[in-house]
């Protein structure tokens, strides 16, 4: 009887403490991104990556400019690109989402890690800038998601 409650438990456990999954692109697509090229003429690039070991069952929104890009999980990744000037990435939270506002230059990559990090109730998540090399290692560690 002990036995049995104690792997009831250990199950529920393991479910809770799992990985989420979200929908990813094609395995070509995500190379291809990898590669870091400048974007076009007119254009900068962004990459937003979710890398943190906490919260890892959670799936949080991401927004870029108001505009839904989908939910990251932890090790995905998004890419937009934008033209030059200021620009808002918006995340989901426990309560309200958190804004990061940002200015960009034609022609550059930028990198903005978004991180689960302790909530009330359940774990909230926010954004930061980061550093190329940074970015980059976080996006090599990641899949690029839809």
């Amino acid at each position: 009887m002990l036995r049995g409650k104690f792997v009831a438990v250990l199950a529920a456990i393991l479910l809770a403490s799992g990985c989420a999954s979200v929908p990813m692109a094609p395995a070509s697509q995500d190379a291809e991104l990898k590669t870091f090229a400048p974007p076009p003429a007119g254009k900068a690039g962004v990459y937003m990556y979710r890398n943190s070991f906490v919260g890892q069952a959670l799936k949080k929104d991401i927004y870029m400019d108001g505009k839904r890009l989908g939910e990251s999980a932890n090790k995905t990744y998004f890419y937009n690109q934008v033209d030059p000037g200021e620009h808002t990435v918006s995340t989901e939270s426990e309560f309200s989402d958190n804004d990061f506002k940002f200015t960009v230059q034609s022609g550059m990559n930028y990198f903005i890690r978004q991180y689960i990090k302790m909530g009330v109730f359940v774990g909230g998540a926010n954004v930061e800038l980061v550093s190329e090399e940074e970015g980059r290692k976080g996006v090599l560690a990641s899949g690029l998601a839809k």
